[in-house]
């Protein structure tokens, strides 16, 4: 067996890491230029017969997140995510708070208790011919 002087010894470790970064490379640039996003989040919500939602109630609807309103007057909906920071506000007897940072919110959106500023975004309602609802949450 040949003996390997030290500058070949080098030479050959040198060149496999070399070799070796530059497949990792590779591969993370094959995985970068691959890279599919996740689809957007959806903006149209059916949620079924107005009949199902009676005249002065307000109904949750976790997949929102948003409250229905049914009041006299028609149909209107708030989104359930907090203003100051994003996260989902939570109804406490009749009280929506946020569990982040405390801000509270009366039943019709508006900011009873901050850090919060603004009050929470109104969704659009839309009835169809057939009597189905559909939220329409905004970007």
């Amino acid at each position: 067996m040949a003996d390997i002087t030290r500058r070949d010894f080098i030479k050959v470790a040198s060149q496999s890491l070399l070799a070796i970064s530059s497949l990792v490379g590779l591969g993370i640039l094959i995985r970068f230029l691959g890279f599919q996003p996740a689809p957007p989040p959806p903006k149209k919500f059916e949620i079924g017969p107005e009949t199902n939602y009676p005249i002065d109630s307000r109904t949750l609807i976790p997949t929102i997140p948003a409250m229905l309103i049914h009041a006299a007057s028609g149909f209107s909906a708030i989104s359930l995510v907090c203003t100051h920071l994003g996260c989902i506000v939570q109804d406490q007897a009749g009280i929506l708070t946020c569990p982040c940072h405390g801000s509270s919110y009366d039943t019709n959106g508006q900011v009873t208790h901050r850090p919060a500023n603004s009050s929470l975004q109104s969704l659009r309602v839309e009835i169809q011919a057939d009597g189905n609802l559909i939220i329409y949450k905004e970007a």
